[in-house]
């Protein structure tokens, strides 16, 4: 038998193989265990599914390019693979264009009722097909028309008849909602910028914030500092949509992580 004292040669080396031993031991048992965790991680991303972001509305919204100032920021947001977004506006077009069950405080109703939200959803299921989808949010930015037509009475409902539709055909009844409300465009005169009443462009502005305030699910951005000095219809190009991009995407965060299941 060979005793191996203190620092000695023989010791060390003896030493460093048993070391090397055990290393090799423990790198075969925990191989697959870690193989085993990893799929299962892997596996848990797949099954959460995706989140989805649906942005829609009139003029301020066709003019908003979400592959610019929406997009790069959500993916980092929630994580690349993760997001979807379904882009589809309109420039002039009022709420009835969407909501499809639309009536003026009158009676009246719209002929082409729903014409842009069902090429607005024909678009997003394309992007669903065959994707678990974990979270919804839909981005609004309209209302210019409806005030013009005076039809400030009836959008609070459109909003949450448009609600209620959305809600049916995608199945879910826990949506986000983020809107941008209307600008101060409205206050101020073309030709001269002087400022004036415009009762109706206020009460739309109210009922944004309404639907926004009634549920926690739902939240308004405000534009008011993103047309200008001449406080424009149209948000500065490109520093007020960019700016109103990162606001949705900072809601959007907000939103999918306090709602999320």
């Amino acid at each position: 038998m060979i005793v191996i004292i203190g620092d000695s040669p023989n010791y060390i080396a003896a030493i460093q193989e048993r070391k090397a031993c055990v290393f090799i031991k423990m790198k075969i048992f925990l191989l697959p265990i870690i193989t085993i965790v990893g799929l299962c991680g892997l596996l848990r991303a797949e099954d959460s599914g995706k989140h989805l972001f649906i942005l829609s509305g009139q003029s301020n919204m066709a003019r908003f390019k979400p592959a610019l100032w929406f997009t790069p920021g959500i993916t980092e947001a929630l994580g690349a693979g993760n997001v979807i977004v379904s882009f589809h506006a309109q420039g002039g077009q009022p709420i009835s264009k969407w909501y499809k069950e639309w009536k003026s405080g009158k009676g009246e109703t719209d002929p082409a009722a729903g014409k842009i939200y069902d090429a607005m959803m024909e678009a997003t299921k394309a992007k669903m097909d065959g994707k678990k989808i974990r979270t919804i949010t839909f981005v609004w930015m309209q209302g210019e028309a409806d005030s013009k037509a005076k039809n400030s009475d009836v959008y609070l409902a459109g909003l949450n008849g448009l609600k209620k539709q959305l809600e049916k055909d995608l199945k879910r009844t826990d949506i986000n909602f983020i809107i941008g409300r209307l600008s101060d465009s409205g206050f101020y005169r073309r030709r001269d910028k002087k400022r004036v009443e415009n009762p109706h462009w206020e009460e739309i502005r109210k009922a944004q914030q309404a639907f926004a305030d009634a549920s926690q699910q739902a939240v308004w951005i405000d534009t008011d500092d993103l047309n200008g000095e001449k406080n424009a219809l149209h948000l500065i190009k490109p520093e007020g949509y960019s700016k109103l991009g990162e606001r949705y995407v900072e809601a959007a965060r907000k939103l999918v992580k306090e709602n999320i299941k």
